[in-house]
């Protein structure tokens, strides 16, 4: 009786991440005039839920697990594709900090200290 209360627990906090990632991803897409998303698996440390808005604009969640991702997404209402890549990918608009903090560093760039 007892592992049902805590399974029946643990469910109603995924539910709950679930719904709060939700609202995120909503007010991500509405900030940005739509959005598009992509699930990436992170291991033991859940999902991360990549958000590329209609103006380019992107951003990430955690989510403690893939399936607590793929219940905020589908909440959300927004397309989900399989890979970060190609046309998806091509959306992503990038500024000078994110050219010296992920390309810069590299190529013997300013490190943004």
């Amino acid at each position: 009786m007892a592992d049902t209360q805590v399974d029946e627990k643990q469910a109603a906090r995924a539910e709950r991440r679930a719904a709060k990632l939700a609202r995120q991803i909503g007010s991500f897409a509405k900030e940005h005039g739509g959005a598009e998303g992509q699930i990436a698996y992170l291991g033991q440390k859940g999902a991360r839920i990549v958000l590329v808005g209609e103006d380019g604009g992107w951003g990430d969640l955690v989510a403690p697990s893939h399936a607590v991702a793929l219940s905020a997404v589908e909440k959300s209402g927004i397309t989900v594709h399989e890979d970060f890549d190609g046309e998806f990918a091509g959306k992503v608009k990038t500024g000078p900090y994110e050219w010296t903090r992920m390309a810069g560093i590299q190529l013997g760039g300013p490190k943004n200290s």
